[in-house]
C-alpha cells in the first residue's frame, strides 16, 4: 500500500514521526509537503494535495495533520469520492475505516502527542472496510455528491 502525508506548517514534525513510523512497517510513503518550518503552508493545500492524488490513483490512502486535523480533513472532504475523518484516539481511526471507507485519517498536531498518533495510524491501517450494511451509508454519502453534481467532477 502506497500512503501520502500531508501537513501544514504547524504539524511538520509529527508529519516526519509517522511518515517514518509507517514506513518501518513497511508501507511505500510519500510526503506532499509543507516540507519546511520556515515556509508557511495553509492547511486546505496539502488536504488537497493527498485527496486529489487518492483520486488519481497515485497513492492508495493518506495521512493529513494540522494544528486539530479538522481544517486539513475539511480541505480533502471536498474533493469527490474522498472520505476524510479526524481522529484523536484509536477506536475512531478503525471505526472510520471499518464502517465508513474512509481513505484518509487526520489529526491535530496540537491535539496528540506521537505516540498516540502513531497507535491512531496504526489502527486505522490494520482495519478494513467490512462492507454490508456500512456499504450502504458509504453510498448514501456518494448520492450526496451525486445530487451536488460532485461525483463526476474531472479529476486534477
Amino acid at each position: 500500500m502506497k500512503i501520502g502525508f500531508g501537513s501544514d506548517h504547524a504539524a511538520i514534525e509529527l508529519k516526519r514521526c509517522l511518515f517514518e513510523h509507517m514506513e518501518a512497517r513497511g508501507f511505500e510513503c510519500v510526503d506532499y509537503g509543507a516540507y519546511s518550518l520556515d515556509e508557511k503552508v495553509d492547511y486546505p493545500i496539502p488536504g488537497r494535495t493527498v485527496a486529489e492524488a487518492i483520486r488519481r490513483g497515485d497513492i492508495d490512502k493518506g495521512v493529513l495533520v494540522c494544528g486539530t486535523g479538522v481544517g486539513i480533513s475539511l480541505a480533502a472532504n471536498k474533493v469527490p469520492g474522498i472520505r476524510a475523518g479526524v481522529c484523536s484516539e484509536p477506536f475512531t481511526a478503525k471505526m472510520i475505516a471499518e464502517h465508513n471507507n474512509c481513505q484518509i485519517v487526520a489529526m491535530g498536531a496540537r491535539v496528540v502527542g506521537e505516540e498516540l498518533a502513531k497507535m491512531i495510524c496504526d489502527a486505522f491501517f490494520d482495519a478494513e472496510f467490512q462492507g454490508g450494511r456500512h456499504q450502504r451509508r458509504v453510498d448514501l454519502i456518494s448520492k450526496i455528491e451525486e445530487d451536488y453534481g460532485y461525483s463526476d467532477a474531472e479529476i486534477k
